[in-house]
């Protein structure tokens, strides 16, 4: 299951970085439309999304609609022990490079907002399956955050290109409530009443 996982893990990796920059920008812009057009966005109160790194879905022109709209926007930190933070910046200067490289608010310039408090959280993913199942970097954070999120609605954001017929997830992997791309959704994008 291991290698299989690492086998998915890398090939998403490479078919997102391949996108050239006219599909990336038009599927980025696609997802955040799909994504802002679903009940569960506007009802959503504090959404959890992510600085993009590596290639991953860019969902800037979304965090700066909800921020437009009045919504609390919270981004992962990365703590000791594989454990996340959920993080809403209180200004534009708040930012530093966190663990592994990623853009990451800094939490003493931050609101740190408890996860049983988010409303929607969009996960990245290196690959996924129509069923929900997503493999991720591998270092387990979401998995050990998300199961906290009793909340929220928990997507998994990722271009059609990263797709496989079955993810290598294993048990305690997370299944998604939905997995959106530029594509299409899969899974009940209003599967939990905020």
């Amino acid at each position: 299951m291991q290698q299989c996982k690492q086998d998915q893990r890398r090939q998403g990796i490479a078919a997102r970085q391949a996108l050239n920059p006219v599909q990336r920008a038009a599927a980025d812009a696609a997802i955040c439309a799909r994504i802002a057009a679903t009940g569960t966005y506007r009802r959503a109160a504090c959404i959890l999304l992510y600085a993009a790194a590596n290639g991953e879905v860019n969902l800037s022109a979304l965090a700066a609609q909800a921020r437009r709209e009045g919504k609390h926007v919270a981004w992962p930190v990365c703590l000791p022990g594989h454990s996340m933070a959920a993080a809403e910046p209180l200004d534009d200067s708040a930012w530093e490079t966190g663990r592994y490289g990623i853009r990451a608010p800094i939490l003493t310039r931050a609101v740190q907002w408890p996860p049983e408090r988010l409303s929607l959280v969009l996960v990245p993913c290196t690959a996924f399956d129509a069923q929900g199942r997503r493999v991720g970097m591998g270092g387990g954070y979401y998995d050990r955050f998300l199961p906290r999120c009793t909340g929220a609605a928990c997507w998994a954001v990722a271009y059609a290109c990263q797709q496989v017929p079955r993810a290598a997830a294993e048990p305690h992997d997370r299944a998604m409530d939905a997995v959106i791309t530029e594509e299409r959704a899969y899974g009940s994008i209003d599967a939990i009443q905020l």
